[in-house]
C-alpha cells in the first residue's frame, strides 16, 4: 500500500493529506473547512482523551459540560478576547427557517435572535460567566474544571486534524484565591502536557513562554510546549495560560477571603485539541505509511493466521490462544485476524500502514517449530520467535518501540537545531527549517520585521536551558537569552 503515497521527500503536504485520507484516520466534510474523523483516527483520539483525563484527575480535576452557544455580548465582556477571536467567529443569527416557492428553503426573517449568539471559538465567556454564581468564598476554591468539547473557529485555510473549521479538544478553567497558585497551577498544567506528549506521544518538546505577541487573547502569560516536525517546522503541541483577574473582573467573579474581604479570583485556561493526532503522523509516520507509539495505538498486536483450510485455521486459533490471553491480561490490545475473506499479504500490508505497532504471523509450519514471526512497524525489522514466554517478550518488544520513536524523534530535533549570531547566518539557516536560537531584543517592532522577511515567528521564550546575555541578531541591541525561532504549522 505504501506506492499510493506520495514521498516525503517529494511533497512533504501531500505525502501529509495522503496519508490521513489513505489510512482512513478522516477526510474532508461538505461543510467547508470541516473533517470527518474515521473510526481508525478516532480511536487514536480516545486513546489520548483516556491518557489525558486520567493526568487530569490525577491533579485534582473534574470534567463538567458548559454550552456551546456564547451570547455575543459575553465576548466583548474582556476588550483583547474579544479582538484576539472575532475575526474567527461563527454567528447564529437566526433560529427558524420556512419553505418558499421559488429559494427552497430560506431564513424566516422574522425569527431574528433577540441576540446573536457566537458558537464557541472557546469557552472562557461562558465559563466565567457560570462561576459567578459558583464562587462565593475562600472555602470554594481552588475550582479545577475540565471540559471535552468541540469548537468553531472560521479558518481560511485548513488542513485536516491541523487547522480545521471545527475540531475537538479539552479546555480547562480553573479558579484560584491567590496569583501564586493560579502560576503554579499554569505550571503544573504544562508539565502535564509536556509529560503526555514525552511519555505517550513520543515526542520531544520544548517548554516555554509565548512573548506579547503570540499570547492567548485575555492572558498575561501563555506557557507552550512546542515540537518539531520531520520537514523542520514547529508545531505548538499544547498551551497553558494564566489570566490574572481579567476574567474574574470582566464578569465580576468574587470570594470572601479569609481575612472576611471581597476580591476577585485568580485564573488559568489550557488546552489540547485534535491537532496532536496530526503532530503524531507528522513526528513518527514514513514513506510505508503512518507508525503509531504502542501507548497511543488502538491495536497493539495483529496477530495473522497463515492457513490453507479451516482445519488449519480452527488449530493456530487454539495453538495461539494462551498467548492472546496473555497479552491481554498484560493490557495490551490484541486483533487475531481470522477473516477468511483477504490473503495473509493483503493483512501485511494493512497492519503495516496503518501503523499497528507489532504484528505477529503464524502458520502450520510455526506450530511444528514452536514459533511465531514477529514484526515491529517502527524498524520494519522481523525475527522467529519462540512461543515460550511470547507475551513478555512483545511486552518488552512494545516497551522498546516506544523508546526508539522517542529517541529517534529526539535525535532528529537535535540534528534540526541550531544557533546563529547574525541575522544573516538566521537568513540562511531559516531555509533549512528547524529551531534557531538566536538573540531577541525583546521588542515586537523586531519580531514582526523578522516575521515579515522570513515567515519565522518565534515559538518561546525558553523555560529551561543555559541563559546567556549578548546582542540581537537584528538590531544589536542587549538581548538577555536565546530564543526559538522556526517556521511553523
Amino acid at each position: 500500500m505504501a506506492d499510493i503515497l506520495t514521498k516525503r521527500a517529494d511533497d512533504y503536504a501531500k505525502w501529509y493529506n495522503d496519508l490521513v485520507l489513505k489510512a482512513d484516520l478522516a477526510e474532508h466534510s461538505d461543510v467547508r473547512g470541516c473533517m470527518v474523523i474515521k473510526p481508525h483516527g478516532y480511536a487514536v483520539w480516545e486513546k489520548m482523551q483516556a491518557a489525558l483525563d486520567g493526568m487530569f484527575k490525577a491533579t485534582g480535576h473534574v470534567n463538567a459540560y458548559f454550552p456551546l452557544f456564547i451570547p455575543k455580548s459575553y465576548l466583548a465582556k474582556e476588550a483583547s478576547h474579544v479582538e484576539g477571536f472575532a475575526k474567527e467567529c461563527a454567528v447564529v443569527t437566526h433560529y427558524r427557517l420556512k419553505s418558499d416557492p421559488v429559494h427552497g428553503v430560506v431564513v424566516d426573517p422574522e425569527a431574528k435572535l433577540e441576540e446573536e449568539l457566537i458558537i464557541r471559538p472557546t469557552s472562557e465567556t461562558i465559563i466565567w460567566n457560570t462561576y459567578r454564581g459558583w464562587v462565593k468564598s475562600y472555602r470554594d476554591l481552588p475550582l479545577l474544571i475540565n471540559q471535552w468539547a468541540n469548537v468553531v473557529r472560521w479558518e481560511m485555510r485548513t488542513r485536516l486534524f491541523l487547522r480545521t473549521a471545527e475540531f475537538l479538544w479539552q479546555e480547562g478553567h480553573t479558579a484560584h484565591a491567590t496569583k501564586a497558585e493560579a502560576v503554579e497551577e499554569t505550571e503544573r498544567m504544562l508539565e502535564v502536557y509536556a509529560k503526555f506528549a514525552e511519555e505517550y506521544m513520543a515526542i520531544p518538546v520544548i517548554r516555554g513562554m509565548k512573548t506579547a505577541s503570540e499570547r492567548f487573547a485575555g492572558a498575561e502569560e501563555t506557557y507552550c510546549i512546542e515540537a518539531m516536525m520531520q520537514d523542520g517546522k514547529a508545531l505548538q503541541a499544547g498551551t497553558s495560560h494564566f489570566l490574572g483577574q481579567n476574567f474574574a473582573k470582566a464578569f465580576d467573579v468574587v470570594f470572601t477571603n479569609k481575612e472576611n474581604k471581597q476580591e476577585h479570583v485568580w485564573a488559568t485556561s489550557w488546552g489540547v485539541s485534535t491537532r496532536l493526532v496530526g503532530a503524531l503522523i507528522m513526528t513518527h509516520s514514513d514513506d510505508n505509511g503512518l507508525v503509531l507509539p504502542p501507548k497511543l495505538a488502538p491495536v497493539q498486536v495483529a496477530v495473522v493466521p497463515i492457513a490453507k483450510n479451516a482445519e488449519q485455521m480452527t488449530a493456530i486459533k487454539a495453538y495461539v490462544a494462551p498467548v492472546l490471553e496473555a497479552l491481554r491480561a498484560k493490557g495490551i490490545t490484541v486483533k487475531f485476524d481470522d477473516d477468511d475473506q483477504k490473503k495473509p499479504g493483503w493483512k501485511f500490508a494493512e497492519y503495516e500502514f496503518k501503523g499497528y505497532p507489532v504484528r505477529i504471523a503464524i502458520g502450520p509450519r510455526d506450530m511444528e517449530n514452536g514459533t511465531v514471526e514477529v514484526a515491529r512497524r517502527d524498524t520494519m525489522e522481523k525475527q522467529v520467535m519462540q512461543m515460550a514466554d511470547l507475551a513478555d517478550k512483545v511486552e518488552h518488544l512494545l516497551e522498546a518501540i516506544q523508546s526508539n520513536l522517542y529517541e529517534k524523534a529526539l535525535a532528529m530535533r537535535e540534528g534540526y537545531t541550531r544557533a546563529v549570531d547574525s541575522y544573516d547566518e538566521f537568513k540562511v539557516a531559516i531555509e533549512d527549517g528547524g529551531f534557531i536560537l538566536a538573540h531577541w531584543d525583546g521588542t515586537g517592532e523586531t519580531e514582526e520585521k523578522v516575521k515579515q522577511e522570513t515567515k519565522a515567528t518565534i515559538r518561546c521564550i525558553p523555560l529551561v536551558g543555559e541563559v546567556v546575555a549578548g546582542r540581537c541578531m537584528v538590531t544589536g541591541a542587549p538581548s538577555a537569552r536565546r530564543v526559538i525561532f522556526a517556521r511553523a504549522y
